[in-house]
């Protein structure tokens, strides 16, 4: 994408400078608008053309059968699909009786721009019509993050030479017409008419509409209001009916006159509330927005996102590419989470149904992870959001004869929606990978409020699945069998080792939980007796190691089995699920995304130096990274191991993995996991940023071992820690940390303990970066080149 020739590389924007409706649908993605609770793409305001016209509300969605060709007991019986609910962006227009349609007459000119440090898309186009009129219209959009259900845009209209006469249809639109996806099984699937009319309301300036979805006994409304300045004789009209709801303004413009309209857009849902409670919802929103006004929006919007960036922003010298993309990714971060409030941030965030809309231990793994050190109020959130699924991940456990909560592998509403249990069911990790997040959240921030109630249930309850799942055999080693790990392309194995030390984490987690707080404890049954045996099973777990290869093992035995052959794999024959059966897969030593590199990532007190480059080298030639979350792990690995420009083309790929469309379906939504990645690749890669300790009494350890490979010049970035505002700056040779605020901070820099105070910075030498042999990657899946200057995209 911003290869393309329409796209322009500016540190702070995302500039498209020309209409190219070959990627138009990417497009529609990148420049997607979002809170965490409203998402709007970036479709055209006119609504076509369009590549995926889309409105979502986190969290609504409809219920469908799942296929089986053969049903199974404990399979899920319905999927969830997240649905396009009423577009409240479009504003149409015709200009001379002639629909202003960018597919005909001359588009003169045409840009876009996304401003990731005001939250505004703007756009500029200038058309003549098939009849040889001309007209100029400026339009901006916002989503807001202070007023969580509203979003807002101004439509202005003038002339480019002789007197025109337009009009101007602000719409509400419901059950959308959708294109048809494709047979990839990482596309979503389309529900037509999702969207059941209860009530359609249009008078003077307002608009409202009314729906409830069939299946899933979702209401929501749409509100919106209009603000109207044009020449003498402007008038305008509103009429509505159950799907449609429509104002338009008609104006005649002379040259040096111009129409300006000003739309509010509330949105609420409830599967509780009545009509008339959501109806009044959303007429609340919409006239405290109308009160804020257009200015008002935008000033909150600003100060909002100042606020943000002052504690998020990390700034690349070196690589012009990466520095655009690291901000536009924290962006986009920050508008999956920001408001979400209670509710999933899903894989494609708002800003598509790809995976429909589903969201996965992606969110806790990887974007968290970030939040947890620039937005943690948005952790918080999140993790209260898994704490209000224990029910039914209570009752799913039960489903399968275990103890604790088993929660869902994909979902939208807490229950489980993976039709394929191997990569669904068998995924025990998602537990570990919550109760991680909540650790680190509490680590990272303080919360003794929330350790004491929702993190001490999601750290027990998760405890108890992995001891009732696991066993301890005759040596006295415990086991977990039967389990799939990260790496989708291993199954149903024993033992997987990112599993098993992410359970060890879990259930020492939870241990030490239980006796810190034995109030809180006693309320969930859990005693010191059950702290104990888990302390014990932590303490017996297996963990997988090649004696004679000096390698540990992503899972017991797979060391053992049969390559890939990779020489006779074709390029074209790569994301391998989708040419290959996963049989074949399942049998090889074959890895689709990184597992025991994620492992070494998160766990990183679980193996030496030494083990860690003797893993990765072997691990770097088995991983073909089809999916978007392989190459930030791959990158903080070679980072570590000393692999500096290796690391460096990895954060390529992970930060420029919708900006250049690398897996060929960024016109489904983002990639947010990939996204948060970036952060990652830099800050926990090329920062060397290691959190330590964080289960039990007193505060962690924070730790860094920056190195910039040669292609940066300097690395910038801020933190939060327990409220503190820490700056880190890496210059090539030297590292320099400043406290912004708060009280003193210790730190690790390379394994040396110091103290920095606020207001004064202290410098460290970097040491040179270890040497191992470099390592090497399947026939053609070597990452692509980040180096400036390079072409990224083949």
């Amino acid at each position: 994408m911003i290869s393309h020739p329409s796209f322009a590389c500016e540190p702070w924007l995302l500039r498209e400078t020309e209409l190219s409706l070959e990627v138009l649908a990417q497009s529609e993605s990148v420049f997607a608008l979002a809170n965490g609770h409203i998402g709007w793409r970036g479709n055209l305001d006119e609504g076509e053309p369009h590549g995926l016209p889309g409105a979502y509300l986190n969290g609504v969605h409809e219920v469908h059968p799942l296929p089986y060709g053969e049903s199974g007991y404990g399979y899920p019986e319905s999927g969830e699909t997240a649905v396009n609910v009423t577009d409240g962006k479009i504003v149409r227009l015709l200009v001379d009786d002639e629909p202003f349609d960018l597919r005909y007459g001359e588009l003169v000119a045409h840009e876009r721009v996304l401003d990731f440090r005001t939250g505004v898309l703007s756009r500029t186009v200038d058309w003549i019509s098939p009849a040889g009129t001309g007209a100029r219209v400026v339009s901006r959009r916002l989503v807001s993050f202070t007023q969580r259900s509203i979003a807002a845009v101004e439509y202005v209209v003038e002339p480019l030479d002789t007197a025109i006469t337009v009009a101007v249809q602000s719409e509400l639109v419901a059950n959308e017409q959708l294109p048809r996806t494709s047979g990839d099984p990482r596309v979503s699937a389309v529900i037509d008419t999702p969207l059941r009319a209860e009530e359609d309301f249009a008078q003077d300036t307002r608009l409202r509409l009314l729906h409830c979805t069939g299946h899933s006994g979702q209401r929501l409304g749409v509100a919106a209001d209009h603000i109207v300045e044009g020449p003498e004789g402007t008038s305008w009209s509103a009429e509505s009916e159950p799907d449609v709801s429509r104002f338009t303004v008609t104006a005649t413009l002379a040259p040096g006159q111009r129409l300006r309209l000003v739309k509010f857009v509330a949105y609420g849902w409830s599967a509780q509330r009545s009509l008339p409670a959501v109806r009044d919802q959303v007429e609340g929103a919409v006239a405290a927005a109308r009160s804020s006004g257009w200015e008002g929006l935008l000033t909150e919007q600003r100060a909002y996102l100042d606020d943000f960036w002052s504690r998020a922003d990390v700034e690349v010298e070196g690589d012009r590419k990466i520095q655009q993309a690291v901000r536009f990714a924290l962006f986009h971060v920050l508008q999956a989470a920001a408001r979400a409030e209670r509710r999933a941030v899903p894989a494609k965030g708002l800003t598509g149904t790809g995976y429909d809309g589903h969201a996965f231990w992606d969110t806790e793994s990887f974007v968290l992870p970030v939040l947890s050190y620039t937005a943690p109020d948005t952790v918080a959130s999140a993790l209260r959001w898994r704490h209000e699924m224990l029910p039914e991940a209570l009752e799913r456990a039960r489903q399968l004869g275990l103890a604790g909560a088993a929660f869902p592998w994909r979902t939208i509403s807490g229950a489980e929606c993976s039709a394929y249990w191997p990569a669904g069911t068998a995924a025990f990790h998602v537990d570990a990978d919550i109760a991680d997040a909540v650790v680190r959240y509490v680590a990272a921030t303080g919360d003794e409020e929330f350790e004491r109630g929702p993190g001490i249930e999601l750290l027990v309850h998760t405890a108890r699945l992995w001891h009732s799942l696991g066993r301890t055999d005759a040596e006295g080693v415990f086991h977990v069998d039967g389990v799939t790990g990260p790496d989708e392309y291993s199954a149903i194995a024993r033992d997987n080792l990112y599993t098993n030390l992410m359970a060890r984490r879990n259930l020492r987690a939870a241990a030490a939980c239980v006796l810190r707080f034995t109030e809180e404890a006693a309320d969930l049954g859990a005693t010191g007796e059950e702290a104990a045996a888990w302390q014990e099973a932590a303490d017996r777990m297996a963990v997988p190691y090649n004696e004679e290869l000096g390698v540990h093992e992503q899972s017991a035995g797979f060391t053992t089995l049969a390559r890939w052959d990779f020489e006779a794999t074709t390029p074209e024959q790569y994301p391998l699920l989708l040419h290959f059966p996963y049989f074949d897969l399942y049998r090889k030593q074959v890895v689709k995304q990184a597992d025991l590199v994620l492992a070494m990532m998160t766990c990183p007190d679980a193996f030496t130096k030494d083990e860690k480059a003797r893993n990765f080298a072997y691990y770097e030639a088995l991983t073909v990274r089809d999916s978007s979350l392989s190459a930030c792990c791959q990158a903080v690995l070679a980072a570590e191991t000393g692999h500096l420009r290796l690391a460096w083309d990895y954060l390529g790929e992970a930060a420029l993995m919708d900006l250049e469309d690398l897996e060929h379906n960024t016109r489904d939504g983002l990639h947010i996991a990939s996204l948060a990645g970036t952060w990652v690749a830099l800050v926990v890669g090329l920062g060397g940023m290691r959190q330590y300790g964080g289960a039990g009494a007193g505060e962690p350890l924070v730790g860094f071992a920056p190195r910039l490979p040669e292609a940066l010049t300097r690395l910038a970035f801020t933190v939060l820690i327990r409220g503190r505002r820490l700056r880190v700056e890496i210059l090539g040779d030297e590292a320099r940390y400043v406290l912004l605020e708060g009280e003193p901070l210790d730190l690790l820099h390379h394994g040396e303990r110091f103290t920095v105070t606020a207001g004064e910075p202290i410098g460290h030498a970097v040491p040179p970066a270890p040497t191992h042999p470099e390592p090497r990657q399947p026939r053609g899946r070597e990452p692509l080149s980040c180096a400036p200057g390079d072409a990224v995209h083949p």
